[in-house]
């Protein structure tokens, strides 16, 4: 395994991330969540990351099951607090009550006295940024969270709450968006305002929803039991690559990553390393096969040709446009 500073802050993390969003609590049984946990540490993996929201709290729940008897101080914790966990109005956003109320659950959970980093899932519209901060503020300095990030936030969200944090002395040191070969929207726009705020990208799908493992074949029915057959498949976001067009474009990589050494999957986790950026890249998995397979893209470096190839092959089929982060998340 290789490792990255978080931003510009002092924390050490894994450049391959495993995080749980699908698959804990809901696709995978219980024995394979603990055999992926395992498969994970076994191959150097110390990040975690979870979410309230993930299958309604199941998803933290499996994953302290799986943690427990591990050297806390051995791994960084991440999760996050936004979407509806209960079925009343103030069990969402990021309400001072809400995020006092989500941090005490997901420890509780979790089986820790603390996460590593507590993320703001989304920007909430409804609720003054400065009662946000300041209640991620407290969390820090009761000990509950040691550093504060978001996820999916705009730039000019980044840049407000970066002005806030500095204000209150807290943290604020990443965000958590979607990024890949075929989703590049955060480029223009999201990582220089990080990068101007001292966040890093823990960046999540970056194997675009298993579209770019090359399994899902042009003028081809999706294969049985994979993400594109499930019901959430169009939440999930997959349905956006699912074209022949795209899938004709990714079945041209599968010789580049094969001249390269690589599998399709680590050519993809790669790719996101290259961006410096990116401090790590989260993997989810159903199998410990499949961590030990994407973990072997840690420390690739990917050179200057291959990746101007790659930009070549799928062309128009990149996702660019900046707006698509630009769109606030309204309370569900």
């Amino acid at each position: 395994m290789h490792f990255r500073k978080l931003g510009r802050s002092g924390l050490v993390v894994s450049e391959i991330s495993y995080g749980n969003w699908i698959t804990h609590g809901s696709q995978v049984e219980e024995e394979a969540a603990f055999a992926c946990v395992r498969a994970a540490l076994d191959v150097g993996i110390t990040t975690f990351d979870t979410a309230d929201v993930y299958a309604a709290t199941r998803a933290e729940e499996v994953l302290g099951r799986a943690l427990k008897g591990q050297r806390r101080a051995g791994y960084e914790l991440f999760t996050k607090v936004y979407w509806p966990t209960g079925p009343g109005k103030n069990d969402r956003g990021l309400s001072r009550k809400h995020i006092l109320e989500s941090i005490d659950g997901s420890l509780r959970r979790l089986q820790t006295d603390y996460v590593d980093l507590y993320q703001a899932h989304r920007f909430d519209v409804e609720t003054p940024l400065e009662e946000t901060m300041l209640a991620f503020a407290d969390i820090v300095r009761q000990g509950k969270a040691l550093y504060i990030g978001v996820s999916e936030w705009t730039a000019d969200q980044i840049r407000q709450g970066a002005a806030l944090a500095r204000e209150l002395r807290v943290p604020f040191i990443s965000n958590q968006p979607q990024y890949s070969m075929l989703y590049r929207v955060i480029e223009p726009q999201v990582i220089p305002a990080s990068d101007e705020a001292g966040l890093g990208q823990i960046v999540w799908s970056p194997i675009a929803q298993g579209v770019l493992t090359g399994k899902y074949l042009p003028g081809q029915a999706p294969p049985v039991g994979s993400r594109a057959t499930e019901a959430n498949a169009v939440r999930y976001g997959i349905t956006r690559f699912m074209t022949d067009d795209v899938l004709t474009r990714v079945q041209q990589l599968v010789p580049l990553a094969k001249d390269a050494g690589l599998s399709m999957a680590q050519l993809a986790v790669a790719w996101v390393l290259q961006n410096p950026s990116v401090s790590s890249a989260i993997v989810g998995a159903s199998r410990p096969e499949q961590v030990h397979d994407n973990v072997k893209a840690a420390g690739v470096k990917l050179e200057p040709e291959l990746l101007r190839r790659i930009d070549a092959v799928l062309g128009p089929a990149i996702e660019r446009n900046p707006a698509l982060t630009d769109v606030p998340a309204q309370r569900p």
